[in-house]
Order: C-alpha cells, then structure tokens, then sequence
C-alpha cells in the first residue's frame, strides 16, 4: 500500500451523483485507466451509556482494500485510540451491547467503481445515509511510495487534473499531522471518518 488522499467532488446543482461518477469515470478511461471492480468503506458508530462516565463514541468502519480486517477508533475527549481487529470485532461489538448503544440513522458509506492507471488507483465513492446520497468522495493512492511529504506534489497534481486545474487541493487534517511518517491503512481510515463526520453534521445541522 502506497499514499492514499481523499477529496471531496462538488455535485453541480441539478445534477445527481450517478451523473458525476460517470462524468469523472470517462475522465479517468479517457487517461487510459482501467476498472477494475468496485470499492466500499462503510462506518457505524456506538456511543457509551450514561453510567459509564466520560462519554466515548467508538466507530467501526470496513475497507474493501483488507476485507480480512475490521477498523475500530474509539474517541475519548481529546484522545483517538485505534485497534486493528478481525472479522469477530463486529461480534464483540454485540457483545459490548450493554455499554455501547449503535448511533441509529447514522451508518454511513462511500462505494463505487475502483479504477488502476500505472502506479496510481483511484476510487470514486458515492456516499450514502440510510440510503439518502450526500456526496462524492474520490480516493487516489499513489502506491510506490510510503511517506505523504514526498508525494504530496504528485498526488495534488492528479487531482487537479480530475477537479480542474483551478481547485485548490488541501491535505485532510489527519494527512497533515502525519506527512513525514510511514502511512499504514488505519490513516486511510482516519481520513474517512474525517468526511464521514462531515457529512454527518451537515445533515445533523438541516435536521435542527
């Protein structure tokens, strides 16, 4: 595994979703890409009982890329502590029923079409609510190289070779805390719930 970044696509008005991951998706075939099957990361969050004190809100979230494994980062105040489990996590989960309760209404996901052009794989996600669409998240992994800090440029510059030259392309928070360390599939994660988190408040913020 390479350098990942997510970006968000803006969805023109009147427009839908489909009609965007199709416009990028001849875009990226017209660059000589590939697809190559489909993609889906998807997060569920439970939050502690009352009688536990602090308040904690553990996500679960599944990567196609290492369907072996199951990713779980649990927030504490101002800590985030991550495990990288197996598929009996989901299980232990169920388990932990007595302390955790499932945030209802607010599993989230991003799949689509998963193409590869030379050492670079680009994912275009449409991200869904309860099956309410809420956006466009494209993915680009840059896979020879381990560290962010000496692929930025080059990933920045694909991007907006998809956005449009003019877009200005910004690591995600958990990117830039970590440019010059190894990435590891839990950053490509933490990226995730980052957008996930996003979409979720806005929708939280139309409710009220």
């Amino acid at each position: 595994m390479g350098v990942t970044v997510l970006q968000q696509f803006p969805v023109p008005e009147n427009k839908t979703g489909t009609y965007v991951i199709e416009m990028l998706s001849k875009r990226i075939l017209a660059l000589g890409a590939t697809q190559q099957g489909q993609f889906l990361v998807d997060c569920e969050s439970y939050l502690s009982h009352p009688q536990m004190g602090t308040t904690k809100t553990v996500h679960i979230l599944h990567n196609s890329e290492q369907p072996a494994s199951v990713f779980s980062i649990l927030e504490s105040g101002n800590k985030n502590i991550h495990v990288i489990a197996d598929g009996l996590f989901d299980l232990f989960m169920i388990k932990l029923s007595q302390h955790y309760t499932s945030k209802k209404q607010t599993k989230i996901e991003s799949k689509g079409p998963r193409f590869e052009l030379g050492d670079f794989c680009i994912k275009l996600g449409s991200v869904t609510m309860n099956q309410s669409f809420k956006g466009i998240l494209i993915e680009v992994e840059y896979r020879p190289c381990v560290t962010a800090n000496a692929v930025w440029g080059l990933l920045r510059e694909f991007l907006q070779g998809l956005l449009g030259s003019s877009t200005v392309i910004q690591p995600p928070q958990h990117l830039k805390n970590r440019m010059s360390e190894i990435y590891t599939p839990i950053d490509t994660v933490h990226q995730y719930l980052e957008l996930f988190s996003a979409y979720r408040k806005t929708t939280a913020l139309r409710v009220q």
